[in-house]
C-alpha cells in the first residue's frame, strides 16, 4: 500500500481530506472538530491557509517510482543485488535505480519508506496559476475587483471585451482561488474585503441559513396568487422588495425589478409600517407605471399597510410563504451585493438619499452574467423605449 505522509497540525492524511469533503458540504469547524473528538483550534489553521478552497488531490506521476518499487530495491540492496539486476526486476532503466539509491544516502542506508515520503514531498511543484503567468490580465482583474465588480463578472466581461486574446481569458473560478489561496501570492489578500461577502475564508453555498420569524398580515395575498407572467420574467414591471438592516436599528428598503435586475434604494426612516409604506409610495413615482405592476415582499410586519401602498400607487402587492426567502431570489442577491458597500455594523441611517442613489446605480451599471452581459440599466433602458 503507497504510504503517504501525515497531514498538517497531527492529523492524518484520511482527517484532512474528511475535513475538506464536511467543510464543503457545509458543516462548521466546531462541528468538524467534535467529530473528530479535537478542538476547533486545531483545524482553523488548516482551513485558513487556504482561504477555505480545498485542495485538489495529489497523484504520483506515471514514471514516478512508486512505493513497491521501492520495497524491491531495498529487499535488491540487502540481497546484495547489483543496480542493473534490480533494473532488470523492475524493468526499468539502470540509470534510474541508481540516482534513486544515491539520491537516498546510498546503498547501505537505503530505506524505501523513507526515500517514498521524500519523494513525495520533493514532488511538490506549483505550477503558476495564469494570473501569475500575465501580469496584464492580473491588473485588469484586480482593477474590477476594486470597482466592486465580482469574480463571475470580470470573467463574462473579459470573454466580451477580449474575445479573441487567450490571454486575457480567466475562469472566475481562478479569480477566487488566487484571492483566498495566498501562497499563490497574485492577487493581494485585502482585495476579499471587495467581494461580496468580504470574508477572507470561501464558504459552501449549503452552508445553513436560520430563517427569521414574521407576524401575520391582514389580507394578504399569496405569492402563490401572483401573475404568471411575474414568475416566468416575461415581461418586466415585477418588482421585488426587502429591508436590509444596520447598526442602531437603522434600514435601507430595496427594490429589484425581477426582469433587468434594475434596483432602486429607499432611505426610510424606521422598520414600522407607516415609516415604510410612506417612503415607497415617495418612490414609487420614479419609476414609469408602465414599469411597475407588482411588488413582492416577505413576511414582514412593515408592509403591515400593504393596501394604503396599493391604493396611492395602483401597484398590487403579493406576499412570500413564511420562511421562504428564496421565493423572493432576485432581492436576497441583491441584497447580499449591497452588503459589498453597506456592510454589517453600519449605521444605515446616516446616509441621504443622493447617496443611495449613486450606489444604486453603481449596481444597475454593473453587467450581470444572467443578462448576458448586458447591465440592469441598459435592460430597463430597453423597456422604457418599448412602452413608448
Amino acid at each position: 500500500m503507497q504510504r503517504l505522509p501525515s497531514g498538517p497540525h497531527g492529523l492524518s492524511v484520511a482527517q484532512v481530506n474528511e475535513l475538506w469533503v464536511r467543510f464543503r458540504a457545509g458543516e462548521t469547524v466546531v462541528a468538524i472538530a467534535k467529530a473528530f473528538g479535537r478542538s476547533a483550534g486545531t483545524l482553523y489553521p488548516v482551513v485558513h491557509a487556504r482561504g477555505g478552497v480545498a485542495p485538489g488531490p495529489r497523484q504520483r506521476a506515471v514514471r514516478a517510482l512508486t512505493s513497491v518499487e521501492r520495497e524491491t530495491i531495498s529487499r535488491g540492496l540487502a540481497a546484495g543485488e547489483s543496480v542493473r539486476a534490480i533494473a532488470r526486476t523492475l524493468a526499468r532503466a539502470p540509470s534510474t535505480i541508481s540516482r534513486e539509491i544515491q539520491r537516498n544516502a546510498g546503498a547501505t542506508t537505503y530505506r524505501a519508506g523513507a526515500a517514498d515520503r521524500r519523494a513525495w514531498h520533493a514532488a511538490r511543484r506549483p505550477k503558476a496559476c495564469r494570473l501569475a503567468q500575465e501580469t496584464r490580465l492580473c491588473a485588469a482583474v484586480a482593477r474590477k475587483l476594486r470597482a466592486w465588480w465580482s469574480p463571475q463578472q470580470i470573467s463574462g466581461w473579459l470573454m466580451t471585451a477580449y474575445p479573441t486574446e487567450a490571454a486575457m481569458q480567466v475562469s472566475h473560478e481562478t479569480i477566487y482561488r488566487s484571492l483566498f489561496v495566498q501562497t499563490r501570492g497574485v492577487l493581494k489578500k485585502e482585495l476579499t474585503a471587495h467581494l461580496r461577502t468580504a470574508r477572507p475564508v470561501r464558504r459552501s453555498k449549503r452552508c445553513a441559513r436560520n430563517a427569521r420569524d414574521h407576524g401575520s398580515i391582514t389580507g394578504a395575498v399569496s405569492i402563490r396568487d401572483r401573475p404568471a407572467v411575474a414568475e416566468d420574467r416575461a415581461l418586466p414591471g415585477h418588482w421585488e422588495g426587502d429591508l436590509i438592516q444596520g447598526k442602531n436599528f437603522s434600514f435601507v428598503a430595496t427594490l429589484v425589478e425581477r426582469w433587468s435586475r434594475y434596483v432602486h434604494l429607499v432611505r426610510v426612516t424606521g422598520k414600522d409600517t407607516q415609516a415604510v409604506t410612506t417612503a415607497l409610495i415617495r418612490e414609487a413615482p420614479r419609476v414609469p407605471s408602465a414599469l411597475m405592476a407588482t411588488l413582492t415582499w416577505d413576511r414582514g410586519t412593515e408592509m403591515a399597510a400593504h393596501h394604503r401602498f396599493t391604493v396611492a400607487t395602483n401597484v398590487a402587492v403579493y406576499f412570500c410563504d413564511p420562511h421562504s426567502p428564496w421565493q423572493r431570489g432576485t432581492n436576497e442577491n441583491t441584497n447580499g451585493l449591497l452588503r459589498q458597500y453597506f456592510p454589517v455594523g453600519m449605521d444605515l441611517s446616516t446616509l441621504t438619499q443622493r447617496q443611495l442613489d449613486a450606489v444604486a446605480r453603481k449596481l444597475n451599471t454593473r453587467p450581470r452574467k444572467t443578462l448576458g452581459y448586458k447591465t440592469p440599466a441598459a435592460m430597463l433602458l430597453e423597456a422604457v423605449a418599448t412602452t413608448d
